[in-house]
């Protein structure tokens, strides 16, 4: 059935429908090649409705979670060991949903899960390179460690890039760094400050990309992401 531009945009959960007016005045929205204009209408089961070149997806809106992982659970669907797992949190969402990435189960903080292949893909793939910044405690000496982790290390043979670090507190002994990131490699943060002599006691993910972790979600704690939140992490659109 054929709508209004801007109501099939916000039915399919990617903006409200005066954001969507404002795309579709900058010319940001096309209709089988052609620039939409207010008052347009179409229907995405006959017609092709790009924004910003990117296919609208027909069939409602997709599901987007941050969680506030907490330790002890596993980024998986399910677990031969028996472990609790990520999808035990989320398993009231109402939509069969998937990790973007990992956390180890000694890890916490934000973590994003969704229904949508494509904005999978985005995050993950190494091109995109989508920083992901972690506060690590450590216990060591960090005055040694600073210059090891800010200058290119190698881990499984393959050299990464330098990575983003920061001096917070120290309480006790404990100190906090700021780690930022943005190649996903197994325990990647933990077997950095391994090789700079460090032991990591804590970490915390607390951004990917622009979006960061709403403090007010407790540890096992989630919810949907709003409008805003979405538009930070789907490249182009964002701008």
């Amino acid at each position: 059935m054929e709508e209004r531009i801007q109501k099939l945009i916000s039915a399919c959960g990617l903006a409200s429908r005066r954001a969507a007016e404002g795309w579709i005045a900058a010319g940001r929205v096309t209709v089988n090649g052609e620039k939409a204009r207010l008052g347009d209408r179409a229907d995405l089961d006959r017609d092709t409705v790009l924004i910003d070149g990117r296919p609208l997806r027909a069939g409602g809106g997709r599901t987007y979670l941050m969680l506030n992982k907490p330790r002890g659970y596993v980024t998986t669907l399910s677990d031969e060991k028996g472990r609790r797992t990520v999808a035990d949190l989320v398993e009231g969402c109402g939509a069969r949903v998937w990790p973007v990435g990992r956390l180890d189960m000694d890890s916490e903080g934000l973590l994003l899960l969704t229904d949508d292949g494509a904005l999978t893909q985005q995050l993950l793939h190494p091109s995109h390179e989508v920083e992901k910044e972690y506060l690590v405690w450590v216990t060591g000496s960090v005055a040694k460690a600073l210059p090891i982790l800010s200058a290119p290390m190698t881990l499984d043979g393959e050299e990464l890039a330098p990575a983003q670090v920061r001096r917070g507190r120290d309480s006790g002994g404990v100190r906090q760094l700021s780690i930022t990131i943005h190649q996903g490699k197994n325990r990647q943060v933990r077997r950095m400050c391994a090789q700079a002599g460090l032991e990591v006691l804590r970490l915390k993910r607390v951004r990917e990309g622009d979006l960061l972790l709403d403090r007010c979600l407790k540890p096992g704690q989630w919810r949907s992401l709003t409008e805003e939140e979405l538009l930070l992490l789907t490249g182009p659109l964002s701008g």
